[in-house]
This record gives structure tokens, C-alpha cells and sequence, in this order.
């Protein structure tokens, strides 16, 4: 058997490799029309800000570990210029321009995505102008921004590598600001949630420009506008860190079915539209688990699963795909972030009933040194408590607590399987009761109507109707900030004041983090108050979700005092 491989780094690579340990006699020929087969992608930005020291730590086999360790023959600089189905042979150009044919008995394409660059924008291709998708693109930037000894850049793209290649460009030394469409960085976190990720930025010098759309890159910058106003950024370099389309127009001109978005269509064994033709990674269409229709995203892990699925099917093991969650993690200075599943936002747009659970609480026991916040939002279906997606952020181990709900998201589960998680304890890790656990449970409050509830994404408007807001801290907690107009009733002075809380007002209690005001909640309602809600997140979740919009908008705080200890 012959199999050729369009593409190597995550896809293809894996794929020939699995192929080589089902099948010793195979032949098997890898493609690549780049410098290097397999490197770490994901660590392109990294090696932008120093932590990885050497350009060539990035690459991780090249052709000739792949001769002697598997008998896998790889062709460096060499395009895949078209697909011929009838014949079941490839025409392959040289980096000399030389073309030839090569017959095959298995194609498998992998040939990913080109970073977008869009034309309507003037000056895109610009000498200062860069995209990161190779060990070739960094290197070309790196030596680039070495030799013009650049001070400033501008990051057109908020995604996952926009932010990372921010972090890393400003660890450099540079100045750098990010220039985003979009309100808020990062689409797959909820804006609630994404406020604290604008803050760590701005408190490290990042500039951020949202809502954003660039015109033209001069010679001195970029230049965007944002609502009417036209503004210019200065920038010795910019990277287009905008999006990315699936490289298929090979796929394409060879007659394989592709959506409307030019991605792959592929079947649960990710053959294409010709059985003799599979396809796997950043340009196929898969399947999204919780949206239950087809979908596509551009991962390393769900990329190195499909490669897998593909050669064993070659190799005759049957399988099946079970589709996609979307699992994400990446760290923005201090701070780390995850996500899984879906988010309030994308649930409510699918129409999926939904309420969230959005707790704050410390990512290991308090009384130990590093104690910090995390904040997390778990995101459930309405009546059924069926797990949709979560998020969390802190300088504590966000990661773990999402790679727990994505596990949970891959069996189906519900916030009480969530409840009754048993997970590993010791004070330096976590608390006894974890921070997922402490979400099922104020999830399953909310559902069952225990306990009503206000996001932080309210606030601003009770404050401004002046609303009744009761602050159960302590006074000395109250004194250091509060939210304009709240009343002070502390949680240990409640029972003897509690006639000083209207009965025929809402009335919306909040505390440091909403644990005491949830107490609180219980003795009114117990009491036999019913008209009292509990703010979500409480004042800590406020200042973090208003600080940075205070910021870049310059209104007026809701708060006397910001407080995030």
C-alpha cells in the first residue's frame, strides 16, 4: 500500500506515524511545502518573547528522524499543486519549479489553514507586515524586528495567538496594542469573564483598541477606525493575527466536497467525498458535539485524534467519531484562562435554555501562601441541569478545573453528577469542597428557584435607578469600597436589623464574592422575605467586570473604591 500525505505537523505527521506502526511494509510519503514537518505550532509566540531560546527547539522531527526512526520518506519545499482522482496520482512541484507526478493508493490531506490577510485593508503587504504560522513566519519577524531594532508593534486580531503574540512582544520590550472588530478579545469567553482579561492586559502596558476596523498600515502605523473616529496607532511592525481559512483550493479544483466556509466535508472516518481521499485537521469539517451540527476548529489535539481515526480506518480498524467540545487554555501575563463547551453567549444563541452559576472562590485553602481567587462560570441547560460549557480565570490552576468539566461535558453530565464529583484534595491544591463542586451547587440553587440571582453585567443599571442594594461585609470592608448608595447591614448584625429590609422593594444583596449575601439571602427568605435576589460574583465580580470599562470608556464608577484582594 502507498499513502501519500499532504501536509505534516500535527495532522499529517500523526497519521503517517500511526500508519507505520499498523503497517511495517507500507510506503508512505509525506509532503510538506515548507521549511520543517513538524514543529510546535502552538509555541511560535514563545519563542517571540525569549522563553524559547533557539529557533531551532521549535522543530521537532525532521525528515531524516523520520527516515530512521519510521521509514517515512519526507519532501521538504515540495507543493501539492493538484489531485488527480482518476488516475489516483498528485502533481508535485519542486522548490526549483520542477513538476512531477506520484501515484497513490491512500491520499490523506492535511494541508491546514493560511492566516488571512485581508485586501481591503491598505498596505497589507507591507515589508513590516507578518503572519505567525510556521517556524519559518517567526523567524522572518524575529529577524525582522531585530534588524529595524522595532519598538512598537500593533497586533491586528484578538484571538488566542493575537493575545499570546501580544505577551510575548511586549516581554520583548516592545510596545504593543491589540486592535479587535469585536467588543472583547477571546469570543469564546464570555464578556463578563473577559473583563478581567482586559485588565490584566491593561495593568501590563497592552494597549487594547475594540470595536475596531483598520484601514490602511502606513509607513508609520496602523489605521483603524472605531464607531466615526479615525485614529492612527504608531507601529514598527504589525502581525495579522485575523483569522485563518482552510487551505483547500486543491481539494476544491479535484472535485471534493467542501461547505460553504471551504472547509472539507469528511465522514466519521474522515474520508471525503472520495473514499480513497481523507482529509483531517485545520481544514475539515467535523462535528460539534453541543451544537449537534457540523462544525470545524483549529486545534492541535482534535487534529492529532482525526489523523489517528483516518489511519486506522486505512489500516481496516474501524472507528467512530464522537465530534468536538472546544477546549482552550492560554496564559495572558499573570493570569490563567480556560474554556470549554459552550458559553452563555453561544447557548442563548443556539436557543438552548440556559442559567449560569458564577462563583469566585479561592483556588486553594486561603490560610496558605498563594492563595488567590479563581473565577469561574459554569454554564447548565434549564430544566435538566445538563452541563453546557464553562470558563475560568486566576493565578491559580484554571486548567485543572476545566479539564475536569470537559471530561464531564464528553459523558453528558448534569450539575448533580458535578455535585458528587469526587476529586483530589490537599490544602496546597484546592479546598475540600472544589471549585467545580461549589459551582454545581450554587447551579443546582439556581435551578431548582432557591436562590434568584443578578450577574455582575446588571449592576451598573440598579445603581443608577437607585436601586435598593444591601452590603452584608463588615463595616471595615464596606469603608475600603462599596458600591455607590448600598446600604451597610453586615451579615453578623442582620437578624437584629432585619426590619430595616423593605419588603415591598427588590431588594439585591451582595457581600465579597456572594457566599455571606447567599446567607444572608437564605435568613430573609427563611424569614419570609420574598422579594430578595443575590448579585452574582458580589462586589469582587463588580470591580472586575467594571474596572476595565470604567477605563476605556471614562464613565463615572459604581464604586467608591475598586478592591480585588
Amino acid at each position: 500500500m502507498k499513502v501519500l500525505i499532504v501536509g505534516g505537523v500535527a495532522g499529517g505527521a500523526s497519521a503517517a506515524a500511526r500508519i507505520r506502526r499498523l503497517d511495517e511494509q507500507a510506503e508512505i510519503i509525506i509532503f510538506e511545502r515548507g521549511e520543517h514537518v513538524s514543529y510546535s505550532n502552538c509555541a511560535l509566540p514563545y519563542y517571540l518573547g525569549g522563553e524559547v531560546g533557539e529557533r531551532e527547539r521549535l522543530v521537532l522531527m525532521t525528515p531524516e528522524s523520520f527516515k530512521s526512526r519510521h521509514n517515512i520518506e519526507v519532501r521538504l519545499q515540495s507543493e501539492v499543486r493538484a489531485i488527480h482522482r482518476e488516475e489516483k496520482c498528485v502533481t508535485v512541484r519542486t522548490s526549483e519549479g520542477r513538476e512531477y507526478r506520484e501515484k497513490y493508493d491512500k491520499l490523506i490531506l492535511s494541508p491546514g489553514a493560511d492566516p488571512v490577510r485581508p485586501r481591503s485593508i491598505r498596505g497589507i503587504e507591507g515589508e513590516k507586515v507578518f503572519t505567525l504560522r510556521s517556524v519559518t513566519d517567526a523567524g522572518a519577524l524575529k529577524d525582522y524586528m531585530d534588524r529595524v531594532k522595532a519598538a512598537s508593534a500593533v497586533i491586528v486580531g484578538g484571538g488566542f495567538i493575537g493575545i499570546e503574540v501580544a505577551e510575548n512582544l511586549r516581554a520583548a520590550g516592545l510596545e504593543v496594542t491589540v486592535v479587535e472588530g469585536l467588543e472583547q478579545i477571546l469570543s469564546p469567553f464570555d464578556e463578563d469573564m473577559v473583563q478581567m482579561l482586559h485588565k490584566e492586559l491593561m495593568d501590563n502596558g497592552v494597549g487594547l483598541c475594540l470595536s475596531a476596523r483598520v484601514s490602511q498600515i502606513t509607513e508609520t502605523g496602523v489605521r483603524f477606525a472605531q464607531g466615526e473616529v479615525e485614529r492612527e496607532i504608531s507601529a514598527d511592525v504589525v502581525v495579522m493575527c485575523a483569522g485563518v481559512a482552510p487551505a483547500t483550493a486543491i481539494a476544491r479544483e479535484a472535485g471534493l466536497e467542501v461547505n460553504a466556509r471551504g472547509y472539507l466535508r469528511v465522514n466519521g472516518n474522515f474520508q471525503t467525498s472520495d473514499p480513497d481521499i481523507y482529509a483531517v485537521g485545520d481544514a475539515v469539517e467535523s462535528y460539534d458535539r453541543l451544537r449537534r451540527r457540523p462544525g470545524s476548529l483549529a486545534l492541535a489535539g482534535p487534529a492529532q485524534r482525526q489523523a489517528r481515526a483516518a489511519a486506522d480506518h486505512i489500516c481496516g480498524i474501524p472507528g467512530v467519531s464522537r465530534g468536538f467540545i472546544g477546549s482552550s487554555c492560554l496564559k495572558v501575563f499573570g493570569l490563567n484562562a480556560a474554556c470549554t463547551g459552550l458559553n452563555e453567549r453561544a447557548a442563548k444563541e443556539q436557543g438552548i435554555p440556559c442559567d449560569i452559576a458564577y462563583v469566585l472562590p479561592p483556588d486553594k485553602v486561603s490560610l496558605l501562601p498563594g492563595s488567590h481567587y479563581l473565577a469561574f462560570k459554569l454554564v447548565f441547560e434549564v430544566p435538566t441541569g445538563r452541563i453546557l460549557g464553562a470558563q475560568a480565570i486566576g493565578r491559580g490552576d484554571a486548567v485543572r478545573r476545566i479539564d475536569v468539566i470537559a471530561a464531564m461535558l464528553s459523558q453528558n453530565s448534569t450539575l448533580e453528577d458535578l455535585k458528587e464529583l469526587e476529586l483530589c484534595y490537599s490544602p496546597v491544591y484546592g479546598t475540600a469542597k472544589d471549585v467545580v463542586n461549589l459551582a454545581a451547587l450554587v447551579g443546582l440553587n439556581v435551578l431548582s428557584g432557591r436562590m434568584k440571582q443578578v450577574p455582575v453585567s446588571e449592576v451598573r443599571s440598579l445603581v443608577e435607578s437607585g436601586a435598593y442594594i444591601i452590603d452584608v461585609r463588615e463595616p471595615g470592608e464596606y469603608a475600603a469600597g462599596h458600591l455607590k448608595g448600598a446600604v451597610n447591614i453586615p451579615l453578623s448584625q442582620l437578624r437584629e436589623r432585619m426590619e430595616e429590609v423593605p419588603r415591598d422593594r427588590p431588594v439585591y444583596l451582595h457581600c465579597r464574592t456572594s457566599q455571606r449575601s447567599y446567607y444572608a439571602l437564605c435568613q430573609l427568605v427563611g424569614s419570609g422575605w420574598r422579594n430578595v435576589q443575590n448579585i452574582s460574583g458580589s462586589f469582587l465580580g463588580i470591580c472586575l467586570y467594571e474596572y476595565y470599562r470604567d477605563r476605556a470608556d471614562g464613565r463615572e464608577p459604581i464604586v467608591t473604591a475598586y478592591n480585588f484582594n
